[in-house]
């Protein structure tokens, strides 16, 4: 049995076309998603509150209570956050919650995440601080993220300076 010159040659640009074709498909594919997924303004994060918490050994643990504000025509469902608070560039607490919820649109809500302080980020800052000899403007930076499915997860980084009085460095 044989074949003919051009059944070879059609056989194999075929197969060309379907494998430069593929790409193409994958990109036109792909900046459709975007388009069906809602441009979202970034969220409005601010602290609201900082109550204790029961601690256990050489840790201290709070609740941060976070106001959150949706600026979007559409409403934002979680299922968990997670926050870290670093203080003069060293980390200062960290904290989980499992909390859900929903913040409808254009409003707020209240999300309180408990954190957790050790004995060894009290350590770090007191020696930060004492090298630093100053409580006046002590940078800060909040990050978090808020949970909501596989393309849902919301980051937001909230920064400023902190002034303290001088009591506070004995922690």
């Amino acid at each position: 049995m044989s074949y003919g010159t051009n059944t070879f040659l059609t056989r194999e640009s075929i197969f060309m076309h379907r494998i430069l074709g593929l790409p193409l498909i994958l990109i036109l594919l792909s900046l459709s998603a975007c388009a069906l997924f809602p441009h979202r303004d970034p969220l409005n994060i601010n602290v609201v509150g900082i109550e204790p918490l029961p601690s256990e050994g050489l840790e201290m643990r709070f609740a941060v209570k976070l106001r959150l504000q949706n600026p979007n025509e559409t409403a934002i469902d979680y299922s968990g956050a997670a926050l870290d608070l670093e203080v003069n560039g060293r980390t200062l607490a960290t904290g989980v919650s499992d909390q859900s919820g929903s913040i409808p649109r254009f409003s707020e809500a209240i999300l309180s995440i408990p954190v957790s302080i050790s004995a060894f980020s009290v350590l770090r800052q007191t020696l930060g601080l004492s090298q630093t000899q100053s409580l006046d403007d002590l940078p800060y930076v909040l990050k978090g993220k808020l949970a909501g499915g596989l393309f849902g997860t919301l980051r937001f980084v909230d920064r400023g300076t902190l002034d303290l009085p001088n009591s506070a460095a004995t922690w």
